[in-house]
């Protein structure tokens, strides 16, 4: 069902409530990952194990309200100038939040690398400077200030944001302009090379979390992870039609958890089954559930407030949770040896009581006000007759 919201922008459309909560309970998901993430030695023995693709998920949900929101405004009002001005609207002032959080959190640190050893403060600002442009840092040089190869060493989940700005001008450059026939054998290539990718262990990892960093064939991974989802968003958008479903809210949510916590699915000597199973997730079943996410309505006043809330906080809190989860890992490992989960689950409890508060408050304090002010500034106002 499509809900009319009070914080909708100038001439945005109305939005799937739905599909709102059900972004929120993906990001919920990934920060129990990132929790649990810090007591497992491997992906073979994390109790929560598949949050990662909870990415998977979110390009999906992009490309299908992408679709939604502009398809038929391009031959109206909608000019290239004008969408990319709307995205980065939406997008950039919570990038730009995470990356200061994760300086921030860096320097609480004490500006080391894991292995202990110093980082400049020059280093620090240059990695902050990129991060703030979304400019992946070349693996080992001075702006990878710790030390792990990633993109964005002070907010590590930007980097999805990265490819998430390449599927946007992908969008608008070339994937609108094709027919609905032609974008079908889009999503259907890169489908079939999404799940090679993914059973054929091409990550190295033995599992689909990859696009976090330049290294091997992370960039390759992370670009058809966004081919295949934001393109299946799209044609989802074009081809929808709702079917009728009861409780589609909580149905998808509870299919949304389990997914996303499953362990890792064979052991070192059977890679390529995790891969089956990560591939079915992403080809057949994501999609799925944002159809019946997109056919649903909700019938009372709880889930709809539940909707809202987790809609409002999905991108604040994906995008601010790892200044934290820094600290968290830090502070396991601050003894001899780390803390086990018997007597860190409390904290562990408090840091995702803590992300969500800090989601809440980044939400009304920074992003909607500034989103606001830049929406007066550079949107064009609606003429009234």
């Amino acid at each position: 069902m499509i809900k009319e919201n009070s914080s909708v922008f100038i001439d945005s459309k109305p939005h799937y409530e739905l599909l709102d909560g059900l972004r929120g309970v993906a990001a919920i998901m990934v920060i129990f990952y990132h929790i649990f993430e810090g007591f497992a030695t491997s992906p073979l023995d994390q109790h929560v194990n598949h949050g990662y693709l909870a990415v998977d998920f979110f390009y999906i949900l992009s490309g299908f309200v992408i679709g939604y929101a502009y398809d038929d405004r391009w031959k109206t009002s909608l000019t290239m100038g004008n969408y990319f001005k709307r995205r980065l609207i939406r997008l950039h002032p919570m990038v730009v939040m995470g990356a200061v959080l994760g300086a921030l959190s860096f320097c609480i640190q004490g500006c080391e690398k894991w292995d202990g050893s110093a980082v400049p403060f020059t280093f620090v600002l240059l990695a902050l400077l990129l991060n703030l442009f979304l400019i992946p840092a070349i693996p080992g040089t001075a702006a990878d200030v710790r030390g792990n190869n990633e993109m964005y060493s002070l907010n590590g989940p930007s980097w999805s944001l990265f490819f998430e700005y390449i599927g946007n001008i992908l969008y608008a450059l070339f994937i609108r302009r094709l027919s609905t026939r032609w974008l079908a054998v889009l999503v259907g290539a890169a489908g079939i090379g999404l799940a090679t990718f993914a059973i054929g262990n091409f990550s190295g990892f033995g599992h689909l979390g990859v696009g976090w960093s330049l290294i091997d064939n992370n960039l390759a991974g992370g670009f058809l992870r966004l081919m295949f989802s934001f393109s299946m968003g799209l044609l989802l958008s074009r081809i929808f039609k709702p079917v009728n479903i009861r409780g589609a809210f909580w149905i998808c949510s509870l299919c949304i958890a389990v997914l996303l916590a499953i362990p890792h699915i064979g052991g070192e000597e059977a890679l390529w089954q995790n891969g089956v199973y990560e591939a079915v997730c992403t080809i057949m079943v994501f999609p799925a559930l944002v159809w019946l996410g997109a056919s649903g309505r909700t019938t009372d006043r709880m889930t709809s407030r539940v909707c809202s809330f987790l809609g409002d906080i999905s991108y604040p809190l994906y995008i601010v949770h790892y200044p934290l989860m820094y600290l968290f890992y830090d502070w396991l490992w601050s003894g001899p040896e780390k803390i086990p989960f018997s007597q860190a689950w409390p904290v562990a409890i408090a840091v995702i009581i803590a992300s969500i508060i800090l989601a809440y408050a980044c939400l009304k304090l920074y992003d909607l006000p500034v989103r606001r002010w830049l929406t007066n500034k550079f949107l064009p106002k609606k003429k009234v007759a």
